[in-house]
């Protein structure tokens, strides 16, 4: 009896003191909740990332607002400003044979600014000035518009002129160390550059390409216009014809004529006006070889130029009325046998007149267009390597010897040249 009232005693106790069972309703509810607590848990996570987001972006956005970024377009007008070149020109000497002068001398010949730059889409502007140990002056500025006119282009400025081939080359650009004896004697030592207008034309037919240029310009030279007082210009004239051999080798033919005019004349006794014309003659021949598979590594050039005076002058001694025409010539071979390396020979000769007035006096002499010695001349003759250290860097030896009759001692030279260029336009010829 006790045990059975043991158990009715459990029975009633689990039946109304426990928790009925859940109900399969009660189980799906239960179940809702804990999803919506899971989703709920998901948003807030979502909108934890999303701030943390917001905020690096915030952060990022503080940390770019410290650098300054301007985009004005008025920043872009640096590109307006012109190409700036500098070159330098250094040159060592030993010589013998001139008196009074040292054996050896090294100058820095020339410090070239040079500036470039395209005003437009027809026109470029270019200036060369050269700078040395004594001054600065201005060698060459220019304006040239292409197309003007059909194919004709046509600049305005000071310019070296289009006489022969190296006359409108600047002078850390040629091949040899100084300009050919029989310009440098005919228009002196910087050869012929005058200021006033430049008109270039070039066309082609079938193989052969023409070239052709007036110039009208002050007659400034002191050699060939040094009496013209009245100012009138001087006139040029050149045409050129180039052409293609073959795949490797190409002939250029020029010829030039200077013409213009002196007046003003001083005798021994008096000085008047008389007009006397003036005409220079030139002309060039250049071949070139260059294999089109090895042309960095191997070329060889022949350039020979003859240039011709015809000067009308008022003879000093009183005399009346005369014309000196005094000529010269030079010829060259340069040869590249390496990418770096050239090698070059070269001939100079210049023949000036014979006059027995010519050295009346220091003041009326007329050197070295026209000497008193019968049968004078100058020649040199002339080698050198050039060595390129870099396309920006060359380095140059040569030796030279010169003599002649009635125009100076025999004498030697051994010369040294580095050539440096800084800047886009490198070592540009002109």
């Amino acid at each position: 009896m006790r045990f059975i009232f043991a158990l009715l005693s459990i029975f009633l106790l689990s039946v109304f003191l426990l928790p009925p069972p859940a109900t399969c309703a009660e189980q799906e509810s239960t179940q809702e909740q804990e999803k919506d607590k899971a989703s709920e848990q998901d948003d807030l996570d979502a909108i934890r990332r999303a701030a943390e987001a917001e905020s690096k972006k915030e952060e990022e956005s503080e940390e770019k607002s410290e650098e300054k970024i301007f985009k004005s377009g008025n920043l872009g007008l640096q590109a307006l400003n012109p190409e700036i070149s500098v070159t330098g020109d250094m040159v060592g000497t030993y010589q013998s044979g001139i008196e009074n002068l040292p054996s050896t001398k090294t100058v820095f010949r020339t410090l070239g600014i040079h500036f470039e730059a395209y005003l437009d889409p027809y026109s470029r502007f270019k200036a060369a000035v050269p700078i040395t140990t004594v001054d600065a002056k201005m060698g060459e500025a220019y304006f040239t518009r292409y197309g003007a006119i059909w194919n004709v282009n046509v600049t305005l400025g000071q310019f070296r002129q289009q006489f022969g081939v190296v006359n409108r080359w600047h002078l850390h650009a040629l091949d040899w160390f100084t300009f050919p004896l029989a310009l440098t004697s005919i228009f002196g030592p910087g050869g012929l550059n005058q200021i006033g207008l430049s008109l270039d034309w070039s066309a082609s037919t079938g193989s052969l390409i023409h070239g052709l240029w007036v110039e009208v310009t002050d007659a400034t030279n002191p050699r060939m216009f040094g009496q013209n007082s009245d100012n009138r210009p001087s006139i040029l004239g050149r045409y050129l014809a180039y052409k293609d051999i073959s795949a490797s080798t190409y002939l250029q033919v020029g010829v030039t004529g200077l013409f213009g005019w002196n007046d003003a004349w001083t005798t021994v006794d008096t000085t008047f006006n008389d007009t006397r014309t003036t005409a220079v003659y030139g002309a060039d021949l250049v071949v070139m070889w260059e294999p089109t598979d090895r042309m960095r590594y191997r070329n060889i050039e022949w350039r020979s130029e003859a240039y011709v005076v015809d000067k009308g002058i008022y003879a000093p001694d009183g005399s009346g009325t005369d014309r000196i025409q005094p000529w010269g010539v030079y010829s060259q071979i340069q040869a590249k046998v390496s990418r770096t390396i050239e090698i070059g020979v070269r001939y100079d000769y210049f023949a000036p007149d014979t006059k027995a007035y010519a050295s009346i006096n220091e003041e009326l002499s007329l050197a070295p267009l026209a000497v008193a010695t019968s049968g004078a001349y100058r020649q040199l003759a002339g080698t050198w390597l050039t060595w390129w250290q870099s396309p920006f860097v060359k380095f140059r030896v040569g030796y030279s010897y010169e003599n002649g009759e009635g125009t100076g001692p025999d004498t030697h030279f051994v010369t040294l040249q580095m050539v440096f260029a800084a800047g886009p336009h490198k070592h540009e010829r002109y």
